[in-house]
């Protein structure tokens, strides 16, 4: 398993990560919490105390907070300042949809898709910068993007224009808060996550996706959170405006396919 935390330390920083109680933003939370950091996930339902993100005796603290809601992310990020005094890392992870053609989805469907992968993320990031400009060490904001947003996604369109706009809104806003705070995004791909066979076509079909990266296997949890301990930590002081691919190399061209006549 690997370990993205032996290296860098990020004692007393405060990380909040959205959709940090499970999957990706679990996996974040947990190398977070392993780098030193006191971590606060937000989720729209509260897990039991035994499912937060623990590192040994140490555990994420959780806000109860549906980030689509711009009412409810200023009272996630006031409460946020008065426990804890600071914030030094936003991670914008919360995101996801469900897969099904543009022609057949309703308009709700549509909305509430663009609302969870990219308001959601603005109107954190907006708050988070309103914090971090106050502080002496300004901060770092980092979203988690996905290839989607970087590649045609039929059967995803909404979600993959949600993620294409966050990507755009990153390089963005690091021109707008800068210097004091960086922001950078990350472009997932393929994630080993706990419904990831399903979600992929069971064993077979992550077997079959695995073959065709270039690093033959899945992310893990645990890949996404050591670029986010990366952009997070000193190491990348001069790094803003970036989006960083974590994708295992990509995915193989389909003109590759089709010259040597595969389906």
């Amino acid at each position: 398993m690997l370990q993205p935390t032996a290296e860098i330390r990020l004692p007393g920083a405060v990380v909040l990560v959205t959709g940090g109680s499970r999957g990706i933003g679990a996996g974040i939370a947990r190398a977070f919490l392993a780098a030193g950091a006191q971590v606060v996930v937000c989720g729209r339902t509260a897990p039991a105390d035994t499912e937060l993100p623990a590192e040994g005796t140490r555990r994420a603290q959780f806000i109860a907070c549906d980030v689509r809601d711009a009412d409810a992310v200023a009272r996630l990020f006031a409460e946020v300042a008065q426990r804890l005094r600071r914030l030094d890392v936003l991670v914008n992870n919360a995101g996801g949809g469900p897969p099904g053609e543009l022609d057949g989805a309703a308009p709700r469907l549509i909305e509430r898709i663009i609302q969870l992968n990219l308001t959601a993320p603005l109107l954190c990031a907006q708050a988070a910068n309103r914090i971090m400009q106050q502080q002496g060490e300004g901060g770092c904001i980092i979203n988690i993007g996905s290839v989607a947003g970087d590649r045609p996604s039929p059967g995803a369109a909404a979600y993959g224009a949600a993620k294409a706009g966050l990507l755009h809104a990153t390089t963005s806003l690091a021109m707008e808060f800068g210097p004091k705070v960086r922001v950078n995004g990350l472009i997932t791909g393929f994630v080993a996550t706990a419904n990831a066979a399903e979600h992929y076509g069971g064993a077979a079909g992550v077997a079959r996706i695995s073959a065709a990266f270039p690093l033959k296997r899945l992310a893990e949890p645990a890949d996404v959170a050591a670029a986010c301990l990366y952009l997070a930590s000193p190491l990348a002081a001069y790094v803003s405006g970036a989006l960083l691919a974590v994708h295992g190399g990509g995915e193989r061209p389909l003109f590759l396919h089709l010259a040597k006549g595969e389906p």
